[in-house]
């Protein structure tokens, strides 16, 4: 049995993430790679770009959303993501139960006794008609059939049944916009592919491998955890012949691609920043390897974070012209002045008339 310690599974997600070299791929084939981007944030998708790819312009991430290749929707976990047009096709349809089921649970009394579907033939209706909407337009359009529930509850539960995108402005650079949605088909001229009658789940097969791709080795509870599906076990089980098996320090089981990079512990990983909820972090089951359990609470509660050698290790904000580095421990004179630098480069590309780099002298 092959144990592999927090510092290896670190430097393995490191470089999976595109987080210890910088990678020239571009923005289409490292929002591919990665799986989508968390973006509740709108903006938060263009520094967790700058951190991971060379040369990364925040006009190259407009294009890619102006241009279709990318699209912002709820995929994984129910949370906004911007994922390759293609992978959107592709996985949607696999999707499709849980978001239901998310809505759902959330809403269980405001929405008792709603025939699903035929809310869902309703809010096609309104739609086929190919025109923007707001998600109180959409509601506006079906609500004299459904007059009881809270519009907030009945547009959560339409926007779970119709495949949507949310159009650019919303999500391009420096800009603000409200959230105009657009059916899959209508902007992409191409439909969600049908899921596959295979009791082998042929689809979540292939999500596995793009997981370990991006994330690995991971445990089958990190995969559920990163994408919120349920019953995954079918396509595990057809795809563990090809995956080699480690395990962690607490026994816990590791799936992985036979040729995907495990760098050595001891490799050097520079100082990064990261956005809010970034999928480094949120993309596991058990995070210990890139947050102290102390810390967990920062990834769900929407602070940017710092890596040093690796690990979450400072908050960041950047207001009032100042961008301002919190350490949650204290920090060495090299580390200070790799943080420095590196928020030296980051405030240049924010590019928000920040003037000046703070780093809080105490943890």
């Amino acid at each position: 049995m092959t144990v592999l310690n927090r510092r290896a599974l670190n430097r393995a997600a490191l470089a999976r993430q595109h987080l210890l070299d910088r990678s020239g791929a571009s923005v289409e084939e490292a929002v591919a790679h990665l799986c989508g981007l968390q973006a509740q944030e709108p903006q938060a998708p263009f520094v967790g770009l700058w951190s991971r790819l060379a040369d990364f312009r925040p006009g190259q991430l407009d294009d890619a959303l102006t241009g279709r290749t990318v699209v912002r929707t709820h995929l994984m976990r129910r949370t906004i993501h911007l994922v390759h047009s293609d992978d959107v096709l592709a996985w949607r349809a696999r999707h499709d139960a849980m978001l239901r089921q998310r809505v759902l649970s959330t809403y269980r009394l405001e929405l008792a006794g709603i025939d699903v579907d035929d809310l869902a033939a309703a809010g096609r209706e309104v739609v086929a008609d190919g025109q923007a909407r707001t998600m109180n337009e959409l509601v506006q359009a079906v609500e004299d059939r459904w007059p009881g529930p809270p519009r907030r509850a009945l547009g959560e539960l339409l926007g779970s049944l119709i495949p949507s995108v949310q159009l650019p402005p919303r999500g391009l650079w420096q800009q603000t916009a409200g959230v105009r949605n657009l059916p899959l088909a209508t902007w992409l001229g191409r439909d969600v592919a049908p899921l596959p009658a295979d009791p082998s789940d042929p689809v979540g097969q292939r999500l596995l491998r793009r997981y370990l791709a991006a994330y690995g080795p991971a445990s089958s509870s990190d995969f559920r955890a990163w994408c919120g599906l349920a019953g995954l076990s079918a396509a595990v089980k057809a795809v563990r012949d090809e995956l080699v098996v480690f395990h962690d320090e607490d026994g816990r089981e590791l799936l992985d691609l036979p040729d995907a990079p495990r760098p050595h512990p001891d490799t050097p990983a520079p100082v990064r920043f990261l956005p809010a909820f970034d999928n480094a972090i949120l993309g596991y089951q058990e995070r210990g390897r890139i947050i102290d359990a102390a810390h967990r609470g920062l990834s769900v509660a929407g602070h940017r974070t710092v890596l040093v050698d690796g690990r979450v290790t400072a908050t960041w904000t950047a207001r009032d012209h100042t961008l301002r580095i919190s350490p949650l421990r204290p920090l060495t004179d090299a580390e200070q002045q790799a943080v420095r630098a590196e928020a030296d480069e980051l405030a240049t590309f924010l590019d928000e008339g920040i003037q000046h780099v703070h780093v809080d002298t105490e943890a």
